[in-house]
């Protein structure tokens, strides 16, 4: 589906074609539609790149001056799915007459671009709007981290008691999720630098300064996922000791239970044979037997207590 757009008036409104100064959004475009963009000038290429689900973050150059920026964003695929929260390329070409943005799929950055929710866009300004626009997803990989800190915790709480592994492999889902942040953001930060060292953002100041605020939110995206990851990891390790060692409680619980219910049957077994036994004509000898049974059991009961044996 392609979407022609223009700013007008502090906002955006849908065009029927391509204008100058406007900005084409392409999410998952059909082969007519890959034709219908290169018809405009666009290298097939710069448009099939941003389709591979696992094509890496890089920029790139035609002689004519048309750049391709490929940058992974944060991508929320389902609560249930193997990966919740994972990553997909995002295409960003600039011309010298337009803005064209190619994604696989529909995603929360560029539904809020155009849905007019992001303020004082300028598709005129195209540096400004790519600048922005890498801003945005830097912000989005922080709040989709949060989202994740937040289902961890609630993961941690039902790890305290649980015996089961279900936690352990949710937060296994999570933690493969900042693997795929983490990889991103710093391919995202190799593009970044590499266009700080250009020239294309310093022919206006406030957009090279625009440029460094991308570059420091970044980095701490970065460092964020770094420290959700190495506390994930750790949490994971002593998580599993503890379902360990929860299953081990349990199970001495039991062989203790076990072993205390085995002297009131040793002494039935032993009173129940068909031979002449001690006391068997007095008529008070099952009450002897069950008292019997009863201190045994009690003082067992004691030296396991003791011992923390329960």
């Amino acid at each position: 589906m392609i979407t022609f757009l223009k700013s007008a008036e502090n906002r955006l409104e849908v065009i029927g074609e391509a204008i100058q100064n406007c900005w084409i959004h392409a999410v998952d475009p059909t082969t007519d539609e890959i034709e219908r963009l290169t018809a405009l000038g666009v290298p097939q290429d710069f448009i099939t790149y941003p389709l591979d689900l696992d094509e890496r973050s890089r920029t790139e150059r035609e002689d004519d001056g048309t750049t391709l920026i490929l940058i992974r964003i944060p991508f929320y695929e389902s609560e249930k799915a193997d990966v919740p929260f994972g990553t997909i390329p995002l295409g960003i070409i600039l011309t010298d007459q337009f803005i064209l943005t190619v994604c696989r799929r529909p995603n929360d950055i560029l539904q809020e671009f155009t849905s007019g929710r992001i303020r004082g866009l300028s598709t005129a300004k195209r540096y400004r709007f790519v600048l922005r626009l890498l801003l945005h997803t830097a912000s989005k990989y922080l709040l989709d981290l949060r989202e994740i800190n937040k289902t961890v915790d609630i993961l941690e709480d039902r790890l305290q008691a649980s015996m089961r592994n279900k936690e352990v492999l949710d937060l296994l889902k999570y933690q493969k999720s900042l693997v795929y942040f983490t990889t991103a953001l710093r391919g995202n930060q190799l593009v970044l630098e590499r266009l700080q060292r250009g020239q294309m953002f310093r022919m206006y100041p406030e957009d090279e300064d625009l440029l460094e605020d991308v570059i420091t939110e970044n980095q701490q995206a970065i460092e964020m996922v770094n420290i959700s990851s190495n506390i994930l990891s750790s949490m994971m390790d002593a998580f599993a000791s503890i379902i360990s060692n929860n299953l081990n409680v349990v199970m001495k619980f039991l062989a203790s239970v076990t072993i205390v219910l085995s002297i009131p049957n040793i002494i039935t077994s032993f009173y129940g044979m068909n031979v002449s036994l001690p006391g068997e004509e007095w008529r008070w000898m099952y009450l002897a037997i069950l008292a019997a049974m009863a201190v045994t059991s009690l003082v067992v009961v004691a030296i396991f207590a003791k011992r923390d044996w329960f």
